[in-house]
Parts: C-alpha cells; sequence; structure tokens
C-alpha cells in the first residue's frame, strides 16, 4: 500500500508541476511502469528544487546597478545608431526589454578573443592589473598548468591587497583532480563551489549546474563567453585534447551587468552580498556597441535564452549564423529555424566534426534531418572539437555567451548571454563563421539518410536521453 501511494503522490506532482505534457506523460508513464524506483528517479532528477529553493533569496541584477541616464540606449537611439536596412532588429531589443527586465546599455565595446591563446593572457593581464577587485566564475577550472597560470595571477592579487573571489561549479570542479578549489583557498583566494553535489541521493543537483563563464577586473574590465579555464584550450601547446573556442572582452557600461549577475550567483552560494564602488563603480563609454545580458536558468529566469532564440529566428530577414558544439533543439527550436529557411533566410548551422561528447553527437544526428529537409544548411567543422557558441543574425546583432542549443543549457544550467548590436562585431563574427565552414564538410540529407540501421538505431537510442545530455 505504500508504494502505491508513493506512485500515486509522484504522479500527481509531475502532473500539476511539469510543465511539458509530453514530460509528465513520461514520467507518469516510468513511475507506473517501474513501480518505486520510478518514483525514485522522478524525485532525483524530475523536480525542479532550484525554483523552490531561491524563492526569496535570489534577487534580479537590476537590484545592484543603477546605469547612468548617458548609458541607457533607448529604442530611439537604437533606431538612430542601426543602418536602415536593419530596422528590424529593433524588435529584438523589445523583446529584451520585456524578457530581462534590464536596459539596453550604450557605449560599450566587445572584441572576440579566439582559443586560450588569445583569451588567457588578456584575462591574465586584468587580474595582474587589478586594483581592488577580482570576480571569477568558470564551470570547469582545471588543476593543470593552464589553471595554475590563473591561480598565480590570483594569489599574487591578493597579495597586493585585492579582493579576489572565484566561484566554480562544483561538479566542473572535479574534472580534474585534486579539484583547484583546494590550491585557490591555500593561496588566499575566496573560492566557492557552486551546489555542492558529492551525493546525488543527498543533494540532487546535478542537472543544475552553473554553466557561466564570467571575469570582472575592478569592476571595469569584463570576459565573457563560452572558454573553460583548462590547457586543452591552449592550442599553441599542442594538448592531447586541443578544444576551440571563443571568449570576448567587455568593456563599458555593462560589465556592471556581468558584474550583477556574478553577484547574486556569489550570493546564493555564500550568503555574502558584494555591493559598494569597488564593485560597482561608474564606467564610462568605451565603444559604440550596444548590448545587455540575457541571464538564464531553472528558476526565475527559465527559457528566458530559448525566447531569444526564437526572437532572434523570428525577425531575421537575410541570414542566420549558428556556431554549438551541441544540438539537440527541442521541437519548437526545430519549428522555428525550418520556418525561418522557409521564409527564405539563410540558416547556416555549425556543429563539430569531432565531438567531445560522442552521445549528443550521435542524438544530433538522429534529428538532423529535420533541419535539413527544410532548407537549413549544416556544416561539419574540421578538427579539432569546436567549442564556440556564436549566433548571428543579418550581420547587425550578435549572441555571445555560455548556452547550448540543447536541453541542458535552456532548461538544466544557470547560463548567460550577451546580446550586441553592432554592425562591426557582428560582421567579424560572420567571417569567422564562413572561415570555419570553407574548410567544413557540408552535411546532406542524403548523408543522414544513408545511415546504417544499426547507426541509426543507435543513435535513435541516444536521441531517448536528449533531455539529459
Amino acid at each position: 500500500m505504500a508504494g502505491f501511494l508513493f506512485s500515486v503522490a509522484t504522479s500527481i506532482h509531475a502532473i500539476v508541476y511539469k510543465r511539458d505534457s509530453r514530460a509528465s506523460v513520461a514520467w507518469v508513464g516510468l513511475i507506473w511502469l517501474v513501480p518505486f524506483i520510478g518514483s525514485i528517479l522522478y524525485i532525483l532528477l524530475g523536480v525542479n528544487r532550484i525554483r523552490r529553493r531561491v524563492s526569496g533569496q535570489r534577487g534580479h541584477e537590476s537590484t545592484h546597478i543603477s546605469p547612468s541616464e548617458s548609458a541607457i540606449c533607448s529604442i530611439e537611439t537604437l533606431a538612430t545608431a542601426l543602418p536602415d536596412c536593419c530596422g528590424h532588429l529593433i524588435e529584438m531589443a523589445r523583446l529584451g526589454s520585456r524578457l530581462t527586465q534590464l536596459g539596453l546599455l550604450k557605449g560599450n565595446s566587445v572584441a572576440p578573443l579566439y582559443n586560450g591563446d588569445e583569451a588567457y593572457p588578456a584575462m591574465i593581464d586584468a587580474i595582474a592589473n587589478a586594483k581592488r577587485t577580482v570576480t571569477l566564475t568558470s564551470y570547469i577550472f582545471d588543476n593543470d598548468p593552464a589553471g595554475r597560470l590563473f591561480v598565480e595571477a590570483l594569489a599574487d592579487a591578493v597579495d597586493r591587497g585585492v579582493k579576489a573571489y572565484v566561484l566554480i561549479d562544483s561538479v566542473g570542479a572535479r574534472y580534474s583532480f585534486p579539484p583547484i578549489t583546494h590550491v585557490l583557498r591555500k593561496r588566499g583566494v575566496r573560492v566557492a563551489a557552486f551546489m555542492p553535489s558529492y551525493q546525488p541521493w543527498v543533494t540532487p543537483f546535478m542537472n543544475l549546474r552553473n554553466h557561466r563563464k564570467t571575469l570582472v577586473a575592478d569592476g571595469r574590465v569584463g570576459f565573457t563567453g563560452g572558454m573553460n579555464i583548462r590547457g586543452g584550450c591552449v592550442l599553441r601547446d599542442d594538448p592531447p585534447h586541443p578544444t576551440r573556442d571563443t571568449h570576448f572582452s567587455v568593456n563599458g557600461p555593462v560589465v556592471q551587468e556581468l558584474q550583477a549577475t556574478f553577484v547574486e550567483d556569489w550570493s546564493f552560494t555564500t550568503g555574502e552580498v558584494l555591493a559598494g564602488d569597488e564593485f560597482f563603480p561608474e564606467l564610462d563609454e568605451s565603444g559604440d556597441l550596444m548590448s545587455r545580458i540575457v541571464p538564464d536558468g531553472p528558476d526565475e529566469d527559465l527559457d528566458k535564452m530559448r525566447m531569444t532564440f526564437h526572437g532572434a529566428l523570428s525577425v531575421a530577414k537575410r541570414s542566420v549564423r549558428i556556431m554549438t558544439p551541441y544540438f539537440l533543439p527541442d521541437n519548437t527550436l526545430i519549428t522555428a529555424l525550418n520556418t525561418c529557411a522557409l521564409r527564405g533566410v539563410t540558416v547556416d548551422i555549425v556543429l563539430p566534426a569531432e565531438n567531445n561528447l560522442m552521445v549528443v553527437a550521435w542524438a544530433a544526428a538522429a534529428q538532423l534531418w529535420q533541419v535539413l529537409e527544410w532548407g537549413c544548411r549544416v556544416w561539419a567543422s574540421a578538427p579539432p572539437f569546436d567549442h564556440s557558441k556564436i549566433l548571428v543574425v543579418d550581420d547587425a546583432w550578435s549572441l555571445i555567451g555560455s548556452a547550448n542549443w540543447d536541453p541542458r543549457s535552456l532548461r538544466l544550467n544557470f547560463e548567460l548571454g550577451l546580446e550586441c548590436y553592432s554592425v562591426a562585431l557582428a560582421t567579424e563574427l560572420a567571417r569567422h563563421v564562413d572561415a570555419v565552414i570553407a574548410t567544413a564538410r557540408p552535411v546532406t540529407l542524403d548523408e543522414v539518410n544513408s545511415r546504417s540501421f544499426p547507426v541509426k538505431l543507435r543513435d535513435g537510442i541516444a536521441r531517448l536521453a536528449a533531455p539529459y545530455l
């Protein structure tokens, strides 16, 4: 009787609280097909504890910042700044304002940094020149030669009297052993692990990770993108598992929004609130780029990145370029991509030919036909594995950051994007994507359909696990 009541209770919870009816059906089916075990799996993996846990504890980035009136970019200012052919992108600005409740800020500069060869020296230099504070968050921070360079820079900063704060995802921290957290603490750096999960049955948060990557020095110089801190990103060192990636330096008023995201994550993790002008100084204009962060996560920010993707695809008129290492869009995004292509927009999707997660690659292969048959173009980029996350629309709007086109990023992780209105930046990123395409292999519908039956079966089974890949 107890087991029956347990199944009834978990079934009711799935029916009432799961947002996706298909997910509800799947969980209820599992609960009754595999009694007790199905209920346990639902409790461990199916319940969003983060939303309940942060209720009343997690604030909004806007509570930490007060950009000057001169930094706020109105719709009228944006319309004047954009070329005549890009006036339709104003709709993205309206969407972003309502979605994030954050202002679009002008006077910024954003520059791409390719691979750890360019990004790490720039980041370490920012730490070396910091005078008051350094805040850094990363999903992976390996205890390897590349990671130890950051440790030395942070420790030197602490020795100079700089307050250094490092937030590492607790799962990502265990990608190397011993974890870098112990080394950082010994050197005097304030370090915290985001949502420790050593025993999933006690703290079942394996699927709710902080995937954001930011660095802010003195509240003035920022970095963000998709690059972790690990030796494989430094290609000049010829690592055994090389990874191409793209990170970005950020200057101007929008750095306050990057800092506010770290402050919220730090407060959520440690209970300590970081405030004052040492973290949020007044910032002068540093360029002509207009920008805003797009925070996303399995809490009050749920679906903001997904809606941003949908908005970009709906307003595009000429071209959409997507680079992502993991491509497992849900049916709504697949439909949006196909509708975009059917409207005559050139949609290019660039995926790595060699993936570091083979099961993800198999699952992606199982659904590529759905975008290929309606005119989207898919490209397999030449090795090494490319971890870049770039979205460019009409050579004028860009979205950069940590999010992939998969359920883990769009429903299970805490992510951070930076939307940028700049023809110069978008053109530079478009050229980069086009250069990758020039050496890539086109993936055709015939190729996907001609996979052998055992391969199709393998890929299809992998796709069943897509919500957790």
